[in-house]
């Protein structure tokens, strides 16, 4: 399955569907944290050649070196939104980890 976002890898998530009516497969089940944590950082990793692309992009475009400027514009949107998104489902795992910690045994 392809990212809607592109920077930001959805593979292992079940129940995501990319936009445009492209369908998902169904990852197979794991009984340890280490694919969480391996999607974890290989997302991260995206999201950084993301940003390290729209950077390199702007450079060249500050420099003049830049064919079309419209590639600098889609690489720093879509280093944007991947940052928004990784922002965002760090923000919802803190407030479960906060939700959980706060249930009594």
């Amino acid at each position: 399955m392809t990212s809607p976002i592109p920077g930001v890898s959805l593979a292992g998530f079940t129940g995501v569907s990319a936009i445009g009516g492209a369908t998902s497969t169904p990852a197979a089940s794991s009984t340890s944290g280490s694919d969480f944590a391996g999607i974890l950082a290989s997302s991260l990793d995206q999201l950084q050649s993301t940003q390290s692309k729209a950077d390199n992009l702007a450079t060249q475009a500050a420099t003049g070196d830049l064919q079309d400027v419209h590639d600098y514009m889609i690489a720093s949107n879509e280093a944007s939104l991947a940052t928004e998104m990784v922002v965002a489902i760090k923000n919802q795992a803190v407030s479960a980890f906060n939700e959980i910690m706060r249930m009594q045994v």
